[in-house]
């Protein structure tokens, strides 16, 4: 009699479970846009992260992510990005930091202002003034691709209010060997990292991660339609990006830097590490091996405890 009644408890309990995945299913497919919402607020409130909304004495309007305690932290993401491509390591990170990740101009929720300067350099001095506007007078510097080039710009600008720098594959550094994202480009002229439809969206994971987080296609195509709107923007901020080196600005400088790159990344040659290694005499470079570009979203927990490692070692 026991072992039927236990038998009945687990038939209950998998076929409870079963109606929940199949609830789960069909919110996503018959409100993707909803469950989106409802999947990165849940991902946000995981990660002590809560959304903001400022805008700077010229006007110029950001919205970003905080949470968290300790010394200030600024996430910076990378090109086609947004605030929540931190949200995931952030989870580990809050608990040691007062974590602050904004759209960039240009980007996600803050201001698309169709005419303005995206030079890395123009970004880092937007950054100051948002770091200013919230406070903050010294911080740490986070920044993936785009938001590693913008970082770097920024610690060169202002390096006595820089104390440390997390570069995750940072772009700007094109002396580098030719990466697979550059020979396509060069070869088609076609940019793979820009998305003017779903499908082009699509393939941007497996381009830009060795191993990326399944996403159900319905929240996929949502999140799709920031990219395919700022489409004719993105092009132009590319092209004012690649245009912009690094490595007179920042040769011999000496902030703590953490440089970090996925062997498998196909947008920007994992050499470029060793290029910036030699330049940032005070840096340490970790290769994380089968990974892609993204690695605070490929491998989030160990992504965080090599930067809490590092920051423990100084």
């Amino acid at each position: 009699m026991k072992g039927k009644l236990v038998v009945r408890v687990i038939a209950l309990v998998a076929a409870a479970l079963l109606l929940v995945l199949i609830g789960g299913i069909g919110f996503v497919y018959l409100a993707p846009e909803t469950a989106t919402h409802t999947f990165l607020t849940i991902e946000r409130k995981r990660s002590g992260l809560v959304r903001k909304e400022i805008d700077l004495p010229d006007g110029t309007h950001y919205v970003y992510l905080e949470g968290g305690q300790g010394e200030p932290l600024m996430l910076l993401h990378g090109f086609g990005g947004n605030k929540d491509g931190f949200t995931r390591v952030a989870r580990f990170l809050t608990s040691h930091y007062r974590v602050i990740i904004p759209d960039h101009i240009g980007f996600g929720e803050s201001a698309h202002p169709p005419d303005a300067d995206y030079t890395p350099i123009a970004q880092a001095n937007r950054l100051h003034s948002l770091a200013q506007a919230l406070g903050v007078a010294d911080l740490h510097l986070g920044g993936s691709s785009m938001g590693g080039q913008i970082a770097m710009s920024y610690a060169a600008l202002y390096p006595t209010e820089v104390k440390s720098l997390w570069l995750l594959d940072p772009a700007g550094i094109w002396s580098a060997p030719e990466s697979e994202l550059r020979k396509i480009i060069r070869e088609t002229g076609h940019n793979p990292l820009l998305a003017q439809n779903e499908a082009e969206f699509a393939q941007l994971f497996p381009f830009v991660m060795a191993e990326p987080p399944f996403i159900p296609r319905p929240m996929m195509d949502v999140l799709a339609q920031e990219r395919i709107r700022n489409f004719d923007l993105e092009k132009k901020i590319f092209l004012q990006i690649t245009a912009d080196s690094l490595e007179g600005r920042i040769s011999g400088m000496t902030i703590p830097t953490l440089i970090v790159w996925g062997d498998r990344d196909r947008t920007i040659n994992v050499a470029t590490a060793e290029i910036l290694h030699r330049l940032m005499p005070n840096s340490r470079v970790i290769i994380m091996p089968e990974i892609g570009h993204l690695p605070m979203i490929e491998r989030p927990q160990q992504s965080a405890e090599d930067l809490l490692r590092f920051r423990a070692s100084l």
